[in-house]
């Protein structure tokens, strides 16, 4: 069963943080957006990490990146009335949009997404 990974999940297994544990779990059915993982990328860059080899250590424990559909930005776009009032960025929004469309749960750090009545399954990792 897919997965997919907000940025907040993969970086707490990459930092070994609480829940790291349940994002190592689903690693091998796991998928993260594009956008997702350019938060990722970014923030990692940010702590001082070298980034080489990275992309491709994950993808060998069964991560898939996938591009950013012009179909999930218009669904991400469409989100934004439903979640402004819990201050969901466009990355949090891409997410939950490829939640969406392939029909998976998405697997996140941000407890308030589990507040939000959307229809798409939040499974918070802490």
């Amino acid at each position: 069963m897919t997965v997919i990974l907000d940025a907040s999940a993969l970086l707490s297994f990459l930092q070994n943080e609480p829940g790291n544990n349940q994002v190592e779990a689903v690693l091998p059915e796991a998928v993260i957006c594009s956008v997702n993982w350019s938060e990722v990328v970014q923030k990692t860059i940010a702590a001082g990490v070298d980034i080489n080899g990275m992309r491709e250590d994950l993808e060998a424990l069964g991560l898939r990146i996938l591009p950013f559909s012009t179909e999930e930005a218009e669904l991400a776009a469409q989100l934004w009335q439903q979640t402004r009032q819990a201050g969901l960025s466009l990355g949090d929004r891409a997410c939950l949009s490829v939640g969406l469309r392939m029909n998976a749960s998405v697997l996140t750090a941000d407890q308030i997404w589990a507040t939000l009545n959307l229809p798409v399954v939040v499974r918070c990792i802490r």
